[in-house]
């Protein structure tokens, strides 16, 4: 009875979105190919709230439409719940099933926050600032090294014996198909950074080159070097950070029976019985509010962002409310997903994500400078390969700083959820796989995207045919404006920006969804399930404390202090390496690796009986 009612407030549910997705898309699609028209009927402000009245209802209805007709939901169980039960009893069973110190110390570090983001403003930055540039400086090695073991062990594990464990029982079947498996592990990491980074960073290393090569600003060799660092930024090196966080949290839980927790990385020092512990718990406090700061600044900028890219692009004033519409919206979307579950809404929004992504690459290929971005994107892979360890171990200076250790900061702190979430959805799944995809595939598809649009917008920039950096340097949104500028300079240059600006959503959403289901757990007492309003309660209070961060300013005060996160994970994750490392020397005996399996199927050569040596008399 439960699962027929169930599954009919999901229909009503997405009964309600479909309409709204025809109608609000049919005008925001006039609007780009009409503007003239649609400008004199509808304000820009309304344009927006259509824009993003578009883009939730679309995205809320592929995560409540039904898959089949007995699928019970469980957003539509704990609706019915409250219903029968009331209101109070639910709130009574979620704080009953929560940890006490994983649910209160979060929160009340953020109410601290903005409580004197709001007495002492200009105090608490200066603060925070002097933190994050200390640590940023002088734990620079700590960030190279931690960053360069990672890939080293990934590499290892790539090529060694233990990649040949299979997590979990040996006759497991992996849960998800490989291309849906790739789906999820690259959409959840990423976040709207890479859509917004992509046209933009290697126009700020073109402008202000990094002195490992000491190329003069705004030259041929500058443009080269600019995307040889950022391939280097957002390459294997980030991505093997995710790895050695969820390797070994996936062999843990799949071959051990740890529970699914950052913490259960210690268990080779507590063993599985100890990760109860209060220092278990602390672990698992510090990656909650890791991601929630990271996720959340995340939000509230990328809203700024798309709203000052919109402006650029078709000069529609939004106001203060344009900011707090967007979040609000996305709010609703991504617990919306988060609620229907993996296998329904997050699945099918990291879908959709990667489709929009390749039709975008696809795009940009046919009408970009593809002469340009091949030979030039050539020359920067050969580059990244030729002064990868050089690169890797470069430390000093504060361009290092500013720029690679903060990128390998900001990683580490979403290590932990990215991780999590990794280890989750690798249980069937061979070490070398788990690998080769979150690292090997996740970063051969980011440098495809920089490739692509980093050579586009230097070759846009070199020839004169628009002045990005000016763009940018004019823009308070700074690397926002830049893809839009790109695209205005580009042939369908609109259907570019509306593709540009769905990715945008989309991205933030599939990160935002996972990092939801990804707080409830760590959250929820040991050895109980998430409920609904867990997942509930943990995306709203994202999307509260984005909405704190609009309202009452210190966006990039809480990213801070998000990426100083990064520094304990940077240590932890070394630390589960020596862990994993020793656990398996002592218990994964009897594996071969891929260049023993290489040696043994090569033809074996026999050899004449003349030079054979004599028989023993």
């Amino acid at each position: 009875m439960a699962t027929s009612a169930g599954g009919g407030i999901g229909r009503v549910v997405a009964s309600v979105l479909a309409p709204l997705c025809v109608v609000s898309g049919a005008i925001v699609l006039s609007g780009f190919f009409f503007p003239a028209f649609v400008g004199e009927a509808v304000s820009g402000a309304a344009w927006l709230a259509l824009a993003l009245l578009f883009f939730s209802s679309g995205l809320g209805y592929l995560a409540v439409l039904p898959h089949r007709p007995d699928d019970a939901q469980s957003a539509d169980r704990y609706l019915l719940k409250i219903r029968q039960t009331g209101l109070r009893d639910a709130i009574r069973t979620f704080l009953a099933g929560q940890d006490p110190l994983t649910l209160g110390l979060p929160v009340v570090v953020f109410v601290l926050f903005f409580g004197l983001q709001v007495a002492l403003p200009d105090r608490t930055s200066a603060a925070v600032d002097a933190a994050t540039g200390t640590v940023l400086r002088t734990g620079g090695p700590l960030f190279v090294v931690a960053v360069f073991i990672a890939v080293c062990y990934c590499l290892f594990l790539l090529l060694g014996p233990w990649g040949d464990i299979t997590l979990g029982p040996d006759d497991t079947d992996p849960t998800y198909t490989y291309p849906t498996y790739f789906t999820l592990v690259f959409t959840a990491g990423i976040a709207a950074g890479l859509v917004f980074w992509g046209p933009a960073e290697a126009l700020f290393h073109y402008g202000d080159p990094p002195p490992y090569f000491g190329a003069t600003p705004r030259s041929t060799a500058a443009s080269n070097d600019a995307l040889v660092y950022s391939l280097f930024h957002w390459g294997v090196s980030a991505w093997s950070a995710y790895a050695v966080i969820g390797v070994p949290i996936a062999y843990f839980v799949f071959e051990r029976g740890a529970p699914l927790r950052v913490s259960t990385i210690l268990a080779p020092f507590l063993g599985v019985s100890g990760l109860d512990s209060v220092w278990s718990r602390l672990v698992d406090t510090l990656a909650v509010f890791a991601t929630i700061g990271g996720i959340a600044t995340s939000v509230a900028l990328v809203s700024q962002q798309f709203l000052a890219g919109i402006s650029f692009q078709w000069d529609v004033t939004v106001g203060g409310t344009g900011p707090l519409l967007f979040v609000g919206g996305l709010t609703a979307v991504f617990v919306l997903s988060a609620v229907t579950g993996i296998h329904r809404g997050i699945r099918r929004i990291a879908g959709l994500n990667v489709v929009l992504f390749g039709l975008f690459a696809l795009v940009l290929a046919a009408v970009g400078p593809r002469a340009f971005v091949v030979e030039r994107g050539t020359r920067a892979l050969g580059g990244y390969v030729v002064h990868f360890v050089p690169l890797s171990l470069h430390i000093g200076g504060e361009w290092v700083a500013n720029w690679t250790v903060w990128n390998w900061s900001w990683w580490f702190s979403w290590a932990p959820f990215a991780g999590l979430f990794v280890a989750a959805l690798s249980r069937g799944r061979r070490v070398r796989t788990v690998v080769f995809t979150s690292v090997v595939a996740t970063a051969a598809a980011t440098a495809v995207w920089f490739l692509l649009l980093g050579g586009a917008s230097l070759f846009v920039q070199q020839t004169g045919r628009a002045d990005i950096l000016g763009a940018i340097a004019g823009s308070s949104a700074s690397e926002a404006v830049a893809g839009f500028a790109l695209f205005a300079s580009l042939p369908l240059g609109r259907l570019l920006s509306f593709l540009f600006l769905a990715l945008i959503v989309v991205f933030m959403t599939t990160s935002a969804d996972t990092s939801t289901l990804v707080v409830s757990l760590l959250a929820t007492r040991r050895g109980q399930v998430p409920s609904t309003g867990s997942v509930v309660f943990w995306g709203v209070f994202q999307g509260a404390v984005a909405t704190a961060v609009l309202l009452v300013g210190g966006a990039g005060t809480l990213q801070a202090l998000a990426v100083l996160t990064g520094g304990p994970f940077a240590v932890i994750s070394v630390v589960a390496v020596g862990g994993l490392t020793l656990t398996w020397y002592r218990h994964e005996r009897g594996h071969t690796s891929v260049l023993r399996r290489g040696l043994d199927r090569l033809p074996s050569i026999q050899t004449h009986h003349d030079v054979d040596p004599p028989e023993e008399k």
